[in-house]
């Protein structure tokens, strides 16, 4: 996918507008009142947001101009649905349905698949291995972990390789009480802790509404990009555990911010 270029969707995206907050404030107010002039000039003051969201998927599959458009229409949303007497940044407010808008087009459109049983026999042997080399402290070969599970080394080469590309991140892999765990949960955020996406989103105030498990469990998963599962070891509890205490997490910090 090409980021980088400059075109998308026939947008000239090196020429995007940067409004200041006043301007922000003045079209929002108009916007309120039914301006659609004072709308479309939101819309696009804040293309750049969407564009710098759509970086964060430089690995999907998909182009660049689909995903963009995707973006825009959760920024459309955003816009519809922002309060902005709650007092809080559009921003900050527009970033997570824009990225929820561009994972539903993700999860929706990946119409490639791979059988169940391929994918089993592949989280079997890698969760054989990371046991293994948990257990012995060395990387255990190919023929060990088809021994350790009972599968030949070919038919575990074959199911590595088939989920290597086209497997989707929002794939389900385990299912416990409804509290379903995505590959995207088993993956650490490396460009999320560089780039400290959460603090970037200022929702330190958020975060101060969770309680004290909750509060830790947000700044391992998003602060220091633990998966699900070493945040389960690091805490002490299942990694189903973790996923409900993450959602429940997650869920009260989004309704302080949207009200």
């Amino acid at each position: 996918m090409a980021i980088g270029k400059v075109e998308i969707c026939g947008v000239n995206t090196s020429k995007l507008p940067l409004l200041t907050s006043d301007e922000k404030a003045t079209l929002f107010s108009r916007i309120q009142d039914g301006d659609q002039t004072a709308r479309e000039k939101y819309i696009e003051g804040n293309l750049r947001l969407v564009l710098s969201i759509i970086k964060r998927f430089g690995s999907s599959q998909e182009s660049v101009d689909d995903l963009f458009q995707i973006g825009c229409i959760g920024l459309i949303k955003a816009i519809d649905n922002f309060d902005s007497s709650l007092g809080v940044k559009f921003s900050t407010y527009a970033v997570p349905m824009i990225i929820g808008e561009i994972r539903r087009f993700l999860r929706d459109n990946n119409t490639i698949r791979v059988s169940r049983s391929l994918k089993d026999t592949a989280y079997k042997a890698i969760y054989a291995k990371e046991a293994m080399l948990k257990a012995n402290a060395k990387e255990p070969t190919l023929e060990e972990i088809a021994t350790e599970i009972g599968i030949s080394a070919e038919d575990i080469t074959y199911a590595l390789d088939a989920i290597q590309s086209p497997m989707s991140l929002y794939e389900p892999i385990y299912t416990d009480g409804g509290d379903t765990l995505y590959v995207m949960d088993q993956i650490s955020d490396k460009k999320n802790k560089e780039e400290n996406w959460v603090e970037h989103l200022s929702l330190s105030e958020a975060i101060k509404k969770l309680n004290k498990r909750e509060s830790e469990i947000i700044h391992l998963r998003f602060f220091e990009g633990k998966t699900q599962m070493e945040v389960a070891n690091y805490i002490g509890i299942s990694q189903a555990q973790v996923s409900r205490l993450e959602k429940t997490a997650l869920k009260t910090m989004r309704a302080y911010l949207v009200g």
